[in-house]
């Protein structure tokens, strides 16, 4: 290889020597582990679960075998002998695992050449940072018949993201709490009942079934569902299930709802017709996504409950974000106030707003957070677009919080990260005296659960204070 790192060179048949050697080195970490599963679809939990493969000869994770090969293959392909290079035959010899923060030096060392074909026959083999030998063997190639030097090309970077692995962080953080009693409006879908018993096989809730029971039995045996020891209260539709639901929280038979397969305005309207659950404060809907390209968790309010909110009810919904995202573990959440723009103009009503929520939060009226705003999308979640456009915040590029103007915006927004940037979402509504996990009737059974470990969260959170 060339010194300059803009440009790759190649060793033609004719240059390569006898005992001419070359070197990469590699260090092994989590992220190459699963790139490499997903890349390859060997998911192998020998590789990716800590606690199978603590219980493994290896007692712990280790690389694929075929990483520390596919080392040897780029040493080939891109420096020695590099451009041009058409690989023959590989045979390769394990004789130690590679563990997670290993280096591997890995070598190819030409010990013979077929003048007639042009062949050339490599001695390869990858050595860790105690000296010791992980993988040999011995490569046949072609070798490049013609001289190349061009610029090196670039590589696609790879963004690894494991809805799992994240959902078990979640699942983290209640393993200790025990499950909480949640009756379950109208779970008369595949998706909210199995969404329902998944949660109670987390141990996130003891859920109450409240709906036409023929129907949920009916259902569950269509799809295969258990309902062994699931008490059910038999309503005759949906309405009535909303009631009952709602009577259930008021009367402290239960600490959490959830919202089945009706419409999110029955349960809502059922909640807010009880003096006994009112708190005083406007009632708001928090999604939590995981996004693949965001360092943290990402909190956006209100994309479902209120529609055009006043500003009064907007102070309320940061309020509700601000003491969730507390809940969640974040001291001090940072609060994007969001518009289409950065600076205030009364032509445009949510930059007025943005700005008098900061002066709020500054005369103690929102406690708790840490408000910016008018802040556009671009700038409140990243610090290079916030730099570029010369804006000074301590919000901007690391918002925990998205405050939208409204529901269309917020809709369209949560929408936009889950279909388009393959975000994880969960849901809830707050400012009640019980919490709701609302999903979406299109919600799989994942994001269900999780809505309930969020309500879960919170309704410990309520008992403690």
């Amino acid at each position: 290889m060339n010194i300059f790192d803009d440009f790759v060179e190649n060793h033609t048949f004719e240059e390569l020597q006898i005992g001419q050697s070359a070197r990469l080195l590699r260090t092994l970490t989590p992220q190459d582990i699963q790139a490499f599963a997903a890349v390859s679809g060997d998911t192998n939990p020998a590789h990716l679960n800590a606690e199978y493969a603590n219980d493994t000869l290896f007692h712990g994770v280790i690389g694929h075998g075929m990483w520390s090969g596919a080392l040897i293959s780029a040493l080939l392909g891109t420096q020695f002998p590099g451009t041009g290079t058409i690989y023959l035959d590989q045979a390769l010899h394990f004789s130690r695992p590679v563990r997670i923060g290993d280096t591997l030096t890995v070598s190819a060392t030409v010990t013979a050449k077929n003048h007639r074909q042009k062949i050339v026959e490599l001695a390869c083999e990858a050595v860790n940072q105690n000296g010791e030998q992980v993988v040999s063997g011995v490569a046949r190639v072609l070798a490049p018949p013609h001289k190349v030097r061009m610029p090196r090309s670039s590589v696609p970077q790879i963004q690894v993201f494991d809805p799992e692995a994240r959902f078990n962080d979640l699942l983290a953080m209640v393993r200790t709490l025990p499950a909480v009693r949640c009756a379950v409006a109208h779970p008369c879908d595949e998706g909210s009942l199995r969404g329902a018993l998944d949660a109670a096989h987390y141990g996130l809730l003891v859920p109450v079934l409240i709906g036409p029971e023929a129907r949920i039995r009916a259902l569950a045996e269509t799809f295969d569902l258990d309902l062994s020891g699931m008490e059910i209260v038999n309503t005759p539709h949906s309405h009535a299930a909303a009631e009952h639901a709602a009577d259930m929280a008021a009367a402290g038979e239960v600490q959490s709802l959830m919202k089945g397969s009706l419409h999110t305005n029955e349960l809502i309207h059922a909640v807010l017709a009880r003096k006994e659950l009112r708190t005083g404060r406007q009632m708001s809907h928090v999604f939590r996504f995981d996004v693949p390209l965001y360092s943290k968790p990402l909190l956006i309010t209100d994309a479902a409950l209120n529609i055009r909110p006043t500003l009064e009810a907007k102070a309320d919904i940061v309020q509700n974000a601000i003491d969730f995202a507390r809940v969640l573990g974040v001291d001090l959440p940072r609060v994007a106030l969001l518009s289409a723009v950065e600076n205030v103009s009364s032509n445009m009503p949510s930059t007025l707003d943005a700005a008098a929520l900061c002066k709020m939060a500054d005369r103690g009226q929102i406690r708790g957070g840490l408000l910016d705003g008018p802040l556009a999308f671009d700038n409140a979640i990243s610090a290079e677009a916030a730099l570029i456009k010369k804006i000074e915040s301590p919000v901007a590029g690391q918002a925990d919080i998205l405050a939208v103007p409204d529901l269309e915006s917020g809709n369209m927004l949560a929408k936009q990260l889950e279909y388009l940037a393959g975000a994880t979402s969960s849901g809830i509504v707050l400012g009640a005296r019980v919490p709701i996990a609302l999903t979406s009737r299109a919600d799989g059974p994942r994001a269900r659960a999780s809505s309930a470990l969020l309500a879960q969260l919170v309704a410990h959170h309520a008992c403690a204070q």
